[in-house]
């Protein structure tokens, strides 16, 4: 991988937000339907939060032994909003920024995802699963084996 690389060359742009005033059972329905662990909370195109799939689990943790649990969850779900539970002081990066900037964030702040903003706008959203991703696919050259 090249870690000078800008971060837009390994983002995911593909994106799922929420609006703050979004309720979590909006939220719920974003991570039980798609393949996702972070959902940044956006207004006016601009970033306010993230929520992280272990945040939204974190509240609901204890919420589900019964019916009457279940009924709890459910009022709970429609009645908190996204602005309650998310991150507010958020680490981010450029688009232009490079990888290796990436990697010093997740390393120091110990986080999995960094929102990539451009002219202050989101445009997309990095991860350690990309950065594994992009090594996984690397490829491997004769001159890799010589050395081991």
């Amino acid at each position: 991988m090249n870690i000078i690389a800008p971060v837009s060359t390994i983002m995911s742009t593909r994106l799922i937000t929420v609006n703050p005033d979004d309720s979590l059972e909006t939220i719920k329905t974003h991570f039980d339907s798609n393949s996702i662990h972070h959902i940044p909370v956006v207004r006016y195109k601009k970033l306010v939060g993230i929520i992280s799939s272990t945040d939204f689990n974190h509240f609901l943790r204890g919420f589900t032994r019964n019916e009457q649990d279940s009924l709890l969850e459910s009022v709970r779900l429609r009645a908190w909003k996204a602005e309650d539970i998310m991150t507010k002081k958020l680490a981010k990066v450029e688009s232009g920024d490079p990888i290796r900037t990436a990697l010093e964030v997740f390393k120091t702040n110990r986080i999995h995802a960094l929102p990539v903003e451009e002219n202050g706008e989101l445009v997309g959203i990095v991860t350690t699963y990309d950065i594994i991703c992009t090594l996984a696919e690397e490829e491997i050259k004769l001159e890799d084996y010589k050395r081991l």
